[in-house]
């Protein structure tokens, strides 16, 4: 089964994450999208994606979100309703299996569906939507998951839009010794497999994408959607620091000391208000040909 993620933490993410994706080619996205949408949304967690594009898409439009987690699916559905109210929103739950949020634009009719992305493009409704997206999720998957997606997108003239896939860009500032090392063990679990059939692609998820999606005679844009984590910004911080050190230890025992000792350093640095962290990623849109 492919490995999923801790809904805290996605809520922690959010706001970074919607401050690094691209909004042009969300818009472009938007605007290669029939009067009333329907996105599948892979890999939806909690729902942020729908949060941040829904907005730019900005009409009537139906999303099914899928994920393998029912308990995150049901968060999901809990945050969007909460969002809703928030925003001053009205929002229903016609047959208690669908969310219905009425915006001035037109409603958001949002479905769940779970399913085990790993089997994927088998169990997906993709005959019944316009678009496939998904965000945070096709660095952890393998290269032949990549071609069966783009292959199943092309056969129905699917665009595919995927955002915030790791480039390997990471840097945490100011360097101190024990960086490389650190850095090279994250690395090396960034392509362990994830449950997607094989090595997860890691930093080679857009290169992957673009070839395969080209190879189909689709147009591919890119866009850097880096995360940029100031110093203010101490909790987000530690958890980087945190989830590096933690990833890069089964790698190299034998450095278990140093990995450790960085960590340390880099908390403390945390604490006193001295650390930023740039975690380099790339939005990719795949749009079929005419």
């Amino acid at each position: 089964m492919a490995e999923g993620f801790d809904g805290d933490w996605l809520d922690l993410r959010e706001e970074q994450d919607a401050l690094a994706r691209d909004p042009e080619l969300g818009a472009r996205l938007a605007a290669w999208l029939p009067a009333r949408p329907r996105l599948l949304d892979l890999g939806s967690g909690t729902g942020s994606l729908i949060r941040w594009l829904g907005p730019i898409i900005d009409r009537a439009q139906a999303w099914t979100m899928v994920d393998a987690d029912a308990e995150l699916m049901s968060r999901a559905f809990d945050t969007m309703a909460d969002t809703a109210e928030a925003l001053g929103l009205p929002a229903t739950f016609p047959g208690k299996k669908t969310l219905l949020v009425h915006t001035p634009g037109g409603a958001w009719r949002i479905e769940g569906l779970l399913t085990d992305l790993a089997d994927a493009p088998d169990g997906l409704p993709l005959d019944r939507v316009d678009a496939v997206v998904c965000s945070a999720l096709c660095d952890l998957v393998s290269r032949g998951w990549v071609m069966r997606i783009a292959t199943a997108c092309a056969a129905r003239s699917l665009p595919f839009y995927a955002a915030l896939n790791v480039t390997g860009r990471d840097r945490f500032n100011p360097p101190r010794r024990g960086d490389a090392l650190v850095a090279r063990g994250f690395r090396r679990d960034q392509r362990r497999d994830k449950g997607f059939g094989g090595a997860a692609l890691g930093p080679d998820a857009v290169a992957a994408l673009a070839d395969a999606f080209a190879a189909q005679g689709y147009t591919v844009l890119r866009a850097a959607s880096d995360w940029r984590i100031d110093r203010r910004d101490g909790v987000l911080a530690a958890e980087m620091v945190t989830g590096h050190a933690k990833a890069a230890l089964p790698w190299d025992r034998r450095r278990a000391k140093a990995i450790l000792g960085w960590a340390e350093a880099r908390r403390a640095q945390v604490l006193a208000g001295l650390l930023s962290v740039t975690i380099g990623h790339q939005d990719l849109l795949a749009l079929p040909p005419d």
